[in-house]
């Protein structure tokens, strides 16, 4: 009876040890396979932010703040470049009044008022800028210079209106 007894207890610890190993290989191949998943979001990830940086990186040569030579004109003039684009930004959005078109916006509003929505500084010369009535709209580009007095002066040189959609 010892014998049987010992023998019931020796199957029943191997069946446990197997149940105890089947179960953690399964977890371990659901925990293999879930590290397999996530490396591939990491590298769709990297792909992705290597992709928006460069993307970052072209889209912010056409910028006063990232271009080199544009804020170097402007330092050998003895301005700093931050402020000419903060006086730039002032001026062309103190424009947009609450019952009267855009003064740089060379369209009247046909819906509404005409305003600037959106500024991009080019360069040491050049702006762009979107405009709408809230349902035509348009962009302007602009030339500009600071002259010796530090005073601003925007010509609006192209301007495109748009129909609604």
């Amino acid at each position: 009876m010892r014998k049987n007894l010992l023998l019931y207890l020796f199957i029943f610890s191997l069946l446990f040890t197997i149940f105890i190993y089947v179960n953690d290989k399964k977890i371990l191949d659901s925990r293999d396979a879930d590290i397999q998943d996530l490396k591939g979001e990491v590298e769709r990830l990297e792909f992705e932010n290597d992709s928006l940086a460069e993307l970052n990186e072209n889209t912010g040569y056409f910028s006063l703040l990232d271009n080199g030579d544009a804020m170097s004109y402007f330092e050998n003039k003895g301005i700093e470049a931050v402020n000419v684009s903060e006086a730039i930004e002032n001026e062309l959005m103190s424009q947009n009044k609450v019952d009267a078109d855009n003064s740089y916006v060379p369209f009247a509003g046909m819906e509404g008022d005409m305003r600037i929505n959106k500024i991009k500084i080019l360069n040491h010369k050049w702006i762009i800028a979107d405009f709408t009535d809230g349902k035509y709209w348009g962009e302007v580009f602009f030339t500009y210079e600071i002259d010796e007095n530090g005073e601003l002066a925007l010509n609006a040189e192209k301007s495109f209106l748009y129909p609604a959609n």
